[in-house]
């Protein structure tokens, strides 16, 4: 597969702190050499990682979001094998050589005449190479996990697996942002309009939205569709976890279907992220989510816009939320 690492175990040796008398996941997780072998192997989880940024810096945003695969690859590679935990069902795949795009969106001035839409441009190839490996991973049987870079993969996560089942698909986005702005040019903050324009969205379910953010030509699209629904967070603030989880399955039922699983780091209050809030749900308050959310057997989960240039826990922070999502 053009623009793809595929690791094997010597890629990931160095990245592993070994002690005697524990197992590491890292030294047991599946590898594969050839995308065609996902096919034959019984796991059921494909775990991939986007090192880029520029889908965010396309909307405005702050860079950073490149960081979050090695961080996490680090923290989850070192989680410890045991009754709870399993690398059983589990394959490493690699990461999206994005080191070109970055170069070349690192070598476009900021002050250069449509700096913004020129990075959309990058954006847009990168959407293909993106759609081109979930779709190849849906195909094989399995549940992509992707890992990294700006919200602007979704629109790739969701092109990608509805090319492989042949149909569009529905899709729960836990987000401050709905990231359904205008198709001006492709950035984080447009995927879902784009998918949903193209028609490889059906129903699209945002939960913990900040009215804060929203401008008013977003509800009003939202408002004046069936297949669009939203829970501001506002609303949730009464809650104890419990019942904003009760809140949370209104939105899977609205879905009425097997969906895809975005979750947006910008959602969770005082993490590390391109838009980082003091406002949100906690860390742990999504991790209970996600345990529950996968009895719904997700068709993807993407975990993005997460930065982890200057706090080294979120890394740890987001390999919590896989495992929380690996094991049944």
């Amino acid at each position: 597969m053009e623009n793809f690492n595929i690791y094997t175990k010597e890629t990931v040796a160095n990245l592993i702190s070994r002690r005697n008398g524990e197992t590491k996941l890292g030294e047991v997780l599946h590898f594969v050499e050839t995308f065609e072998a996902l096919e034959s192997t019984k796991a059921k989880f494909v775990i991939f990682g986007i090192p880029e940024d520029i889908g965010v810096r396309a909307n405005y945003g702050k860079p950073g979001t490149a960081t979050a695969w090695k961080a996490f690859l680090s923290a989850f590679l070192n989680i410890q094998q045991n009754r709870f935990n399993t690398a059983d069902n589990c394959v490493l795949l690699g990461e999206i050589d994005c080191e070109k795009w970055m170069k070349e969106a690192g070598s476009i001035a900021s002050n250069e005449l449509d700096y913004h839409k020129k990075l959309g441009g990058l954006v847009s190839e990168i959407d293909d190479t993106v759609s081109k490996i979930v779709s190849r991973i849906v195909s094989a049987g399995k549940i992509p996990i992707i890992i990294g870079g700006g919200h602007n993969n979704a629109y790739g996560n969701i092109k990608g697996t509805s090319a492989a089942l042949k149909k569009p698909i529905n899709v729960l986005n836990i987000d401050a942002h709905t990231d359904l702005r205008k198709t001006e040019h492709r950035h984080s903050g447009n995927g879902f309009r784009y998918a949903l324009q193209e028609g490889f969205l059906e129903k699209y379910a945002v939960f913990g939205l900040h009215q804060n953010y929203t401008p008013e030509h977003i509800f009003e699209f939202m408002k004046s569709s069936k297949n669009l629904h939203f829970q501001l967070f506002e609303e949730l603030l009464p809650f104890s976890t419990a019942e904003k989880m009760n809140e949370l399955q209104k939105s899977c039922a609205f879905l009425d279907k097997r969906f895809g699983l975005e979750i947006d780091c910008d959602a969770i209050a005082n993490f590390d992220s391109s838009a980082k809030s003091p406002s949100g749900f906690s860390l742990n308050e999504i991790r209970f989510f996600v345990r529950e959310l996968r009895k719904h057997y997700p068709l993807h989960l993407h975990i993005c816009e997460a930065s982890a240039n200057k706090n080294p826990m979120i890394g740890k922070s987001l390999a919590y939320l896989v495992s929380d999502f690996l094991n049944d």
